[in-house]
């Protein structure tokens, strides 16, 4: 579990190198341009390392079903092998189906004004500057994002759903307590990760009467909220961290 909170960690600091740097430089030399194929990569990696994500958060879930329901199996299910044929499955169907959003959106004629209303390349933002019948990329984007998502967030439900039904047949101790608390933690991140995403994809599928800043707002929201609350909500699960802010924030409020 340590190595996936160390996972999560780096996944989330990649996510936003991937778009954080040319960003900021953007800004700071006023580099407004972006080539086409430019764009189609930093989205490819933007979604690439997103749905990454979800998949790290399936394999705590899994860690942590196979650590509560069937303890006595779990060198047998999670060794470093069957680990590192979960990641690379999950990196092949993540990077296939998101190769091709990349490639249907890299197949438009882009006859309208050349200015995306984003600070990065976004699906949906790019789609919109597209001539022609896009309902074939809205719906395959939604679809392919739709699949990764749910069926991740599927199969991390029933694993909760699993855990849940077993700590409470088994009845109150101190275990049980350690294991509902450890799956309540995983379940704040599962929802954040979840909440700023769907905000994110209903910006623009509900939202038409929204501003472009408003949008760009949810965006990076989606992307920078999860990624600064996870070592808050790990780092607060552990104990001598825990103690320690406590201690800071009694001394802050005595002064």
């Amino acid at each position: 579990m340590c190595v996936l909170i160390g996972a999560t960690s780096v996944v989330n600091l990649f996510l936003i190198m991937s778009f954080m740097p040319r960003m900021l430089l953007s800004f700071l030399l006023n580099w407004n341009a972006i080539s086409l194929l430019g764009c189609l990569v930093q989205m490819f990696f933007i979604n690439f390392i997103g749905t990454f994500q979800t998949s790290i958060i399936l394999l705590m879930a899994i860690d942590r079903y196979v650590a509560i329901c069937i303890p006595l199996r779990y060198n047998d299910y999670l060794n470093t092998a069957n680990c590192v044929k979960f990641v690379f499955a999950s990196l092949i169907r993540n990077g296939s189906f998101l190769v091709v959003i990349a490639f249907l959106d890299g197949n438009l004629s882009y006859c309208k004004s050349n200015i995306i209303d984003h600070c990065f390349c976004e699906h949906m933002a790019l789609v919109g500057l597209a001539c022609g019948n896009t309902v074939i990329n809205s719906i395959v984007g939604l679809l392919i994002i739709s699949f990764i998502t749910v069926v991740d967030g599927l199969c991390v439900i029933i694993s909760y759903v699993k855990i849940f039904i077993s700590v409470f047949l088994r009845g109150s101790g101190k275990s049980s307590r350690k294991a509902i608390h450890t799956c309540t933690t995983h379940i704040i991140v599962l929802v954040l990760n979840y909440f700023s995403a769907l905000l994110a994809l209903l910006s623009y599928r509900v939202g038409n009467n929204l501003s472009p800043n408003i949008r760009v707002l949810i965006s990076i929201l989606y992307l920078l909220f999860p990624s600064c609350v996870h070592p808050i909500i790990y780092g607060f699960k552990t104990k001598d961290i825990r103690e320690h802010l406590l201690r800071l924030l009694q001394t802050t409020k005595m002064s």
